[in-house]
């Protein structure tokens, strides 16, 4: 192992990801072709840094949209390339005790203990929990998942001849895991009247537009003008979003929602929407330029944050964008909205994920004291 290792250690992400961009998914289709064609074992040809290429860019479906979005792509090379590196970094503290170097290849040179190794290093002795702490449960099941998923991948592709992924340990996230993000009405209107008294127009606009239509951080940076759209039949302006695995919904706008859109746009000294480009950003940075999710993220977090409003000492999370989406369902709820109709305006595949949002208040609404009575209890009800 030490002799693979003393060639790529301490490679940087930079040189990783020059790599990947070095090599085109059309030239590894027309080699996987030629070998098909010449009868031979298909990827017999490829190095790790061609499967990582063709896992991460290669085409699945016929209709392109239905493709993973940029952003999942990023995601995915980032955890790998990641993975990659510390398995030759801290090969040693992982105990990476290979004995045979199998053609030049990392991930054929591996087995089910080492990645059993790996995870247990990276939650308990890599630099980051030694430093920072340990990650989050559900941080360690994305991290897993990704990686798990790409050594399927190679299993199922025959690159790799052993099912190395089944050497991962279960990661279960129960709900006490999951980072408390409900934020009521009560709430959401206290950070509004604070950004309206004080004349902050740009997070006032951002969080009003974010509850009202409990949009993703990403599909909000996405918004251009020509996405606001206005709807003759009902009479109502609505946003056109792509949301996740590149579909889009249709989120209606009530008119206070497109009166802050006007209110942003005027305080950052940008076009009405009416006489704006339809490829301009719907919502601008103070540069002009489109939101990106991680800067969002970043600036709103730290201006609620500098608020000081009370209700946020008692929180245990941050609020950001997404808090706003969960806020959207809580809102929704109380407003008796069915759960179903919550999950086809939030976008959501699957109604358990809705439910995930809504969990800790359906638990207190369900509490047995709810249906205590005062004939039976007195007075002390």
């Amino acid at each position: 192992m030490h002799e693979l290792i003393g060639k790529t250690k301490e490679i940087p992400s930079s040189t990783w990801k020059k790599r990947l961009s070095d090599i085109s998914i059309h030239t590894l289709q027309e080699r996987l072709d030629t070998t098909e064609k010449n009868g031979h074992k298909p990827f017999s040809d490829f190095s790790d840094v061609d499967m990582l290429q063709w896992f991460l860019h290669r085409r699945e479906h016929l209709k392109r949209q239905h493709e993973k979005s940029a952003r999942t792509v990023q995601a995915y090379e980032r955890e790998l390339i990641q993975f990659i590196e510390q398995l030759l970094t801290y090969s040693i503290e992982i105990n990476l005790d290979v004995g045979k170097i199998e053609d030049d290849s990392l991930f054929k040179s591996l087995s089910s203990r080492h990645i059993r190794r790996y995870q247990e290093w990276l939650s308990e002795k890599s630099p980051y929990a030694l430093t920072k702490g340990a990650y989050s449960v559900a941080t360690l099941s994305r991290k897993t998942t990704i990686i798990k998923n790409f050594l399927k991948f190679l299993f199922e592709s025959r690159y790799i001849t052993e099912p190395i992924h089944e050497g991962f340990f279960k990661i279960n996230i129960r709900k006490d895991d999951r980072p408390n993000r409900d934020l009521g009405p009560k709430e959401v209107i206290q950070l509004l009247d604070y950004f309206r008294e004080i004349n902050h127009a740009i997070a006032f606009s951002i969080i009003h537009i974010l509850t009202m239509t409990g949009m993703r951080n990403e599909e909000f940076t996405r918004l251009r003008v020509r996405d606001l759209q206005y709807d003759s039949i009902t009479s109502t302006y609505f946003l056109e979003v792509l949301g996740k695995g590149n579909k889009r919904r249709q989120i209606p706008l009530k008119e206070k929602g497109m009166n802050s859109i006007r209110v942003f746009r005027s305080a950052r000294g940008i076009d009405d929407i009416d006489v704006a480009d339809g490829d301009a950003p719907l919502f601008t940075t103070n540069t002009g330029r489109a939101y990106s999710p991680s800067y969002l993220s970043q600036y709103l977090t730290k201006t609620i944050k500098e608020s000081g409003l009370a209700f946020l000492r008692f929180r245990s999370t941050s609020i950001g964008p997404h808090t706003f989406r969960h806020a959207f369902a809580i809102i929704s709820h109380l407003n008796g909205v069915d759960v179903y109709q919550i999950m086809k305006s939030l976008g959501h595949e699957q109604l358990s994920t809705t439910e995930i949002y809504l969990e800790k208040v359906f638990e207190k609404e369900r509490h047995a004291i709810h249906l205590w009575k005062s004939d039976v209890f007195g007075e002390y009800i």
